[in-house]
């Protein structure tokens, strides 16, 4: 671990490293950093293992966040250059591959058999820090590619591949479980820590390639490719499935956060305009001084909000995060009403009673609600028309009204009358664009158009729709 510290030192390397941590999008302040200095003065160095805890206990502060973490710091603290080789497989036949007169196809497949072996027994012994050298010499031994003018190359899916761990569930259960009878919970526990195991190498195997990878191409390189951002800083628009899912988990953490900075805006806000007679009559007592001062009371606005969203499949992931946030905070608001649509308008507040699960709420949404009458393509001024029709009353002089869309019409009518009356009628009105602002109005976009009726909000990773649900 110690040769991946620079020329400037310890303390260089680690601001260095804390650096990267802040580049992710964690927030890391002075007193973290500071924090972490100190960490390295009790910590054992020479252990893995311990630093990277005591450090990612200064420097993180939710649980989302050490994926992210977890990668920098291989690639800023990785094991020593040398993969410690086990004794019973320093004679493989990659050390006399030049006196071996077989042909290569069955040399490496032999050398696959061999680790596979290997590979077993560290499964069974479960030791972490073993496993994680055990990948090091695979990725060395199975893992490289054609070298190339830029350096040489490094695959997991080699290693993963020649290895084939998956394929070795059987045997660890079996190992792990002895005379022990099937089907009770000792096998649940034995499958379960099979999977966690069979996870940490594949993790070990990815970490010492981006370790390779690294020392060829430079660390941040690595870094800014291998990092993947934070679920609240994925943006909405390019977020894969799997990026949806984590943003849906999160939504009830976030409301809890949200729900705090609302309430606390309103404490700090309670005080309302000066009361001039109720100041000046008690600064009699002071000799004439206005020692303490004495307010109005200040009623407390909880807006109604009415959420308007388009749901169609360029934007569903969007809107459907939008929805599930506005009705987890939904205590906040006098009341909430949320409606949909592609080519036409439903409400769908039905599907958001107390109690229901807001992620299967989504689901049914799609299945049940009447938000397609004509081709299924986003029409907006149809949209806009049908809500103003079948709704009139919805918004007032205490409702926000909140748009959720990218404004992409289809080149059909954006009803910019209907929707120019419902601001007029709102006592706030917004609309949340996932878009970037420089694709305003480009192509099918009305969204230059729309802006000039509204007010039009860049908002494209869930960190930037948190900042904005606390203005509302």
């Amino acid at each position: 671990m110690t040769a991946a510290v620079g020329s400037g030192g310890l303390p260089a390397h680690l601001d260095g490293f804390v650096r990267a941590v802040r580049e992710t999008g964690i927030p890391v302040g002075i007193s973290a950093a500071v924090d972490a200095a100190q960490v390295l003065t009790v910590v054992d160095l020479l252990d893995r293992e311990q630093l990277r805890h005591g450090l990612a206990s200064v420097l993180l502060t939710r649980a989302a966040q050490r994926p992210a973490y977890d990668v920098l710091f291989d690639l800023w603290w990785p094991l020593t250059d040398r993969p410690g080789v086990p004794a019973e497989t320093t004679d493989t036949p990659a050390d006399g591959a030049e006196d071996d007169p077989r042909p290569d196809a069955e040399r490496q497949a032999a050398l696959a058999a061999e680790l596979r072996e290997e590979l077993l027994r560290r499964l069974l012994e479960g030791d972490e820090e073993e496993l994680r050298r055990f990948a090091r010499l695979a990725v060395d031994q199975l893992g490289q590619g054609q070298p190339s003018p830029s350096g040489q190359s490094f695959f997991s899916y080699r290693v993963l591949r020649a290895l084939s761990p998956d394929t070795l569930v059987a045997q660890l259960l079996s190992g792990l479980l002895g005379d022990a009878e099937r089907g009770g919970l000792d096998e649940q526990v034995a499958r379960q820590t099979v999977r966690e195991r069979l996870a940490a190498f594949r993790a070990a195997v990815e970490a010492e390639v981006r370790r390779r990878t690294a020392a060829e191409r430079g660390r941040d390189r690595v870094a800014r490719n291998a990092v993947k951002p934070l679920a609240d800083q994925v943006d909405f628009l390019r977020a894969q499935s799997a990026d949806l899912a984590e943003l849906r988990r999160s939504v009830a953490p976030l409301a809890r956060r949200l729900a705090a900075r609302l309430s606390a805006k309103r404490r700090l806000g309670r005080e309302g305009r000066l009361d001039f007679r109720k100041t000046v009559r008690a600064s009699l007592a002071t000799g004439g001084v206005p020692v303490v001062t004495h307010h109005r009371p200040r009623a407390v606005h909880k807006p109604e909000l009415v959420v308007l969203c388009d749901i169609s499949g360029s934007v569903a992931g969007f809107s459907h995060f939008t929805l599930m946030l506005t009705q987890a905070l939904r205590e906040h608001f006098t009341g909430v009403r949320a409606f949909a649509f592609v080519d036409s308008t439903d409400e769908v507040t039905r599907f958001f009673a107390p109690g229901a699960d807001v992620a299967d709420a989504v689901q049914r949404i799609g299945r049940e609600a009447d938000v397609v009458s004509f081709d299924g393509h986003s029409d907006y001024g149809n949209a806009l028309e049908v809500f103003a029709e079948r709704w009139p009353a919805a918004v007032g002089p205490k409702t926000s009204l909140l748009v959720l869309g990218d404004g992409r019409t289809n080149y059909r009518q954006p009803g910019l009358p209907v929707l120019a009356d419902l601001v007029r009628r709102s006592r706030s009105a917004y609309w949340l664009n996932p878009e970037p602002r420089r694709l305003w109005g480009s192509g099918d976009s009305a969204a230059d158009r729309y802006g000039q009726v509204i007010e039009m909000v860049e908002v494209r990773t869930a960190a930037q729709l948190a900042d904005f649900v606390t203005t509302l």
